[in-house]
């Protein structure tokens, strides 16, 4: 078994989500997460499509309930010692197996925390969850207990997201090389996926986005790939991945010339872009970020064409997102702390006259203020 984290690390994480229970009184976590799951215990997989739990509970005890091919999975990444399976039969509701599990640590009539915001509680596991537990016992939706945890990064955490941020500069120097006129967008997108893997890096949570012409507005992966042409717009956002740990980056590079209203979209970006480091400081909030970036563009006329969030934490998620909790939008209150890592993104979409720019990168927020991760130029790029 080889753990991505000391042992001293995962038991301050484990005494630090104890800690948080008894503050809520719990007597129990119920967790869906696999960010969770693998924050706390090491465990490694994408199982969590089906239903699956890790069940903590106030005394420590820590028990797996998942399906066969996750047993070997979870004892060759995770500290779990207990694991139990619960059988793919026709009819079948592991609930009943997770009910056994619960009378077995005595949590009836006990109050028990459950995250249901989470990929692999869909709402049939919800309704057959919250059923079987139905006057058993106190159910408290707790779905950010360690969620905000995990939104401040450790030391040993931290080695981790800078070698993302490493792998991410890498795939950039990859997509200058490659994007010209006449290139595919497919070979780009394989040169950069590839130069992270080669690195030792992982799959992303989510796709890369990459888009040209007038699929350059668009923020979402797409399954279209076309070849740029002389004169056009390519857009790309991607994270590097390490140990699932993620740092993104977003950028708009031009082919063969740029149009004058681009040439003032980029210099707004980078403008928003600093006034977002300027308020991305211990003390200030989400919030106050987004206010930055929206009365940027809405002073230099952009409003129609901003986003109404403007980047989100980062840290080990799994599919299908890479975007953590917090998100930079107005009025959230979340306090910026040290520790945190934050992705922000000026994106401007100018449906009119079909123009796009994009520029992002990752910020970690330190003592006295914070640091941009990535080492890229963030000048506009025309090839």
């Amino acid at each position: 078994m080889s753990l991505h984290f000391s042992k001293d690390e995962f038991s301050k994480r484990k005494q630090d989500v104890l800690n948080l229970m008894d503050q809520q009184n719990l007597d129990a976590l119920l967790m869906f997460r696999q960010e969770s799951m693998y924050w706390l215990t090491g465990y490694d997989t994408f199982g969590y499509v089906f239903f699956q739990t890790l069940v903590l509970d106030k005394k420590g005890n820590v028990i797996l309930l998942t399906r066969a091919p996750d047993l070997r999975q979870a004892q060759n990444t995770s500290n779990i010692e207990d694991i139990r399976i619960w059988i793919d039969k026709d009819g079948t509701n592991p609930t009943d197996n997770l009910k056994e599990i619960l009378n077995e640590l005595n949590l009836k009539d006990k109050k028990i925390g459950v995250e249901y915001e989470a990929y692999g509680m869909t709402g049939r596991n919800a309704l057959r969850l919250n059923k079987s537990l139905e006057n058993y016992c106190k159910i408290d939706d707790q779905s950010e207990l360690i969620t905000k945890l995990r939104v401040i990064k450790s030391k040993e955490e931290l080695i981790y997201v800078r070698k993302a941020a490493e792998l991410a500069d890498k795939a950039l120097d990859k997509a200058w090389k490659y994007s010209k006129a006449g290139a595919s967008e497919a070979n780009i997108l394989a040169e950069m996926q590839k130069v992270v893997l080669e690195g030792g890096g992982d799959y992303p949570a989510n796709e890369y986005i990459i888009g040209s012409g007038d699929n350059a507005l668009l923020c979402r992966y797409q399954s279209e790939k076309r070849k740029l042409s002389n004169i056009d717009q390519l857009s790309l956002e991607w994270a590097g991945t390490f140990k699932h740990y993620h740092s993104a980056m977003f950028r708009t590079i031009l082919i063969g010339k740029a149009h004058p209203k681009h040439i003032r979209m980029h210099e707004a970006c980078v403008e928003a872009l600093t006034n977002c480091v300027k308020t991305l400081v211990p003390g200030k909030t989400a919030g106050e970020v987004f206010d930055a970036h929206a009365k940027t563009f809405d002073n230099l006329g952009f409003n129609k064409a901003r986003m109404n969030a403007c980047g989100y934490s980062l840290g080990s998620t799994f599919s299908p997102n890479w975007m953590d909790w917090p998100m930079l939008y107005t009025g959230n209150p979340y306090v910026i702390t040290p520790g945190n890592v934050f992705f922000m993104h000026m994106i401007l979409m100018d449906s009119d006259n079909k123009l796009a720019m994009n520029l992002g990168e990752t910020y970690l927020v330190t003592e006295d203020g914070n640091e941009r991760l990535g080492k890229q130029k963030l000048d506009l790029v025309v090839l």
